[in-house]
């Protein structure tokens, strides 16, 4: 099962590698990005994709990011109360056998 799953995984990417090879390849004159500030020089339209998605790609990675240190610090605030929680409750089963002897 492990295997079909990394052969349908190897199907996809070369799929999505062709994909990205064949819009390179038909998308090669070169455009210049003007931004309101800045006027960038002529790159061709399909570096200008990529560079687009990788910097997406980086802000919303940091976007997520005060969201992943706050779980990770739920998470270990979680774990902690259960450790505490554990403790307890054995103590309370051998309280409760201390009793009965």
């Amino acid at each position: 099962m492990r295997w079909i799953k990394g052969l349908i995984l190897a199907v996809i990417l070369l799929v999505v590698l062709l994909v990205g090879i064949l819009f390179a390849v038909n998308n090669q004159q070169a455009i210049p990005l003007n931004l309101i500030w800045a006027e960038l020089p002529p790159v061709s339209l399909s570096v200008w994709l990529l560079a687009t998605l990788a910097v997406g790609v980086i802000v919303g990675m940091l976007a997520m990011l005060g969201v992943y240190v706050r779980l990770k610090a739920q998470l270990a605030r979680s774990e902690r109360h259960n450790k505490q929680q554990r403790k307890e409750l054995d103590r309370l089963r051998t309280q409760g056998f201390k009793e009965l002897a």
